[in-house]
């Protein structure tokens, strides 16, 4: 009996990251642990928590650019063990412009703070 359906192999997957379907998401973390300063953990760790509130207030454009730049920088964080100074700079400037969520969101606040606004 013959069929047409596809034939799909995996073979050696050991070491390899993969995801399968139409919203699937992979990330690898294989290798070396990136060493981060106090600094870059506590900046991580309320880049997450603001980019968590961010899910709670209505969406508009700014709140939107604001989350992108969030994400490249926990990105990058993650990925180098720190946020370089232009990326710093931004969301230094996406929180200026946004003052009333700043004031609105304890996390934006927190953000904030440890960016020296």
């Amino acid at each position: 009996m013959a069929t047409d359906e596809p034939n799909v192999s995996i073979g050696d997957v050991s070491h390899s990251t993969f995801a399968i379907g139409s919203h699937a998401h992979a990330e690898s973390h294989h290798g070396t642990a990136v060493q981060r300063d106090r600094a870059a953990e506590e900046l991580l760790k309320a880049v997450r928590e603001l980019r968590a509130d961010l899910t709670r207030v209505r969406a508009t454009e700014e709140t939107a650019t604001l989350d992108e730049a969030l994400a490249d920088t926990e990105d990058e964080i993650t990925r180098t063990g720190q946020a370089g100074p232009s990326r710093l700079d931004r969301l230094r400037q996406l929180l200026a412009d946004s003052q009333a969520l700043v004031g609105l969101i304890a996390s934006a606040g927190a953000v904030a703070g440890l960016l020296g606004l």
